[in-house]
């Protein structure tokens, strides 16, 4: 029923208007809108002992109807073979552009074709140097060039980054010469050009993040609520895909891990962020969306699912608190990974390996709980969304909103008028 509902979408061209999916996301994002304004404005009230009864009873049936408003909203994503089309759309979409990107990589004659090379060791850690690789590639895919990936003397593995992952080209190996610098200009024309690290560019061009090719915005647009989180995913995709002797490695995990969905990744970072670039959380801030999630998927599915959750940490101490705290869950994590992750172990095969392994599992997982501040969070949440037709909404970032390092300007439009209130921290919008 479900191949013939998809070829009837096709044949009679009954797919829903971009207007129709633009609309009913936005309730969506509404609706959550709505249940953060009320919870907060409750937690504030809590603050009142005499009034703390009271409100927790408003607070837990509001909850209840809030996630019934939800599973009503994801039944009409799906109703009238709505999801078989948003699936259709998505698999032919990934399957032209992987086919373009393996193209691009692979051409007829590479010693005519103009290159790209690009240096992997960016001094940082390997979700940041995973994210400089994907602003290599779309500059190589925008200005038409194969990219040649140096990783030579790579501080993670000094066999470099063919030790985890397939070569990117089958043709195009061997790193010549690095070429000429390049400064931003799209129009330069020399044979080998080679990028700095996308903060030293001045004058970004227009392909830049969070752009989107033109020719597939309206196809992406129509069936993804966040067109480019969905084309770094199908980016990241090519970029990291594993060789036989880690492919083994992964399905061994697999195995001994009992991994098993559903599942809600979290994602808890501590050692080297807390304190600079980001704010610390209390695993129970984690806890109390992960059992949100769930509560909303028993509702969907009619079903008491097994909570499980695959935890992924740089402090060993969180996994002993979650097993003490929450034994109403089922918790994967990995004792090895969160020790070579810690700060004097961070930079070496072993470590490399683990967050490899953290990141692969987090993607794997229905929804995330993870601070979006983090390199890692967000590489798991765009390779994520290879996994489904639109998972744009399978997260819950506890601070940043979703961005990619050295993007152009991210400009938003008010939908509704505010004037604000004295003393209550708010902005103007018009």
């Amino acid at each position: 029923n479900h191949a013939s509902n998809s070829e009837n979408l096709v044949s009679y061209n009954q797919n829903p208007s971009e207007n129709f999916e633009s609309l009913r996301r936005k309730i969506y994002d509404d609706i959550k809108d709505l249940s953060y304004f009320v919870n907060n404005q409750l937690l504030k009230l809590k603050r009142d002992s005499s009034l703390e009864p009271k409100i927790s009873f408003i607070e837990n049936n509001f909850h209840d109807r809030i996630n019934l408003l939800l599973v009503e909203m994801y039944n009409l994503s799906t109703s009238d073979s709505l999801g078989d089309w948003r699936k259709l759309e998505a698999d032919s979409l990934a399957l032209k552009i992987q086919r373009e990107f393996y193209e691009l990589q692979n051409p007829s004659d590479c010693d005519k074709q103009k290159k790209l090379v690009c240096d992997l060791n960016k001094s940082c850690g390997f979700g940041c140097q995973m994210h400089h690789v994907m602003y290599c590639f779309i500059t190589s895919y925008f200005l038409n060039r194969t990219l040649l990936l140096d990783s030579s003397g790579w501080r993670y593995n000094p066999n470099g980054y063919e030790a985890y992952f397939k070569p990117l080209s089958e043709k195009c190996t061997k790193i010549s010469n690095y070429g000429v610098g390049w400064d931003g200009n799209r129009f330069e024309t020399a044979d080998v050009i080679h990028v700095p690290i996308i903060d030293e560019i001045t004058t970004k061009p227009e392909f830049f993040p969070l752009t989107i090719p033109k020719k597939y915005q309206t196809s992406l647009s129509s069936f993804h609520g966040d067109p480019f989180v969905w084309w770094a995913g199908q980016i990241l995709a090519f970029l990291m895909r594993f060789n036989g002797k880690f492919s083994k490695t992964v399905e061994e995990k697999i195995k001994s891990s009992g991994f098993r969905t559903p599942c809600v990744g979290v994602h808890v970072r501590r050692t080297d962020k807390v304190g600079t670039e980001a704010s610390y959380h209390a695993l129970s801030e984690y806890m109390k969306h992960v059992k949100e999630f769930f509560d909303f998927y028993d509702l969907k599915t009619s079903t008491k699912n097994m909570r499980t959750v695959y935890l992924a940490t740089d402090d060993l101490s969180v996994l002993k608190e979650a097993r003490e705290n929450y034994r109403d869950y089922r918790f994967i994590s990995d004792e090895i990974n969160a020790e070579t992750a810690s700060l004097n172990k961070r930079y070496s095969p072993e470590s490399a390996q683990g967050v490899i392994l953290d990141i692969h599992f987090l993607s794997q997982c229905d929804f995330l709980v993870c601070t979006l501040s983090s390199q890692v969070c967000r590489m798991a949440y765009e390779i994520q969304q290879t996994r489904f037709p639109d998972g744009s909404w399978r997260f819950k970032s506890l601070d940043d909103v979703y961005y990619f390092g050295g993007q152009l300007r991210h400009n938003v439009i008010a939908v509704q008028e505010h004037i604000p209130k004295p003393g209550l921290g708010e902005i103007e919008l018009k």
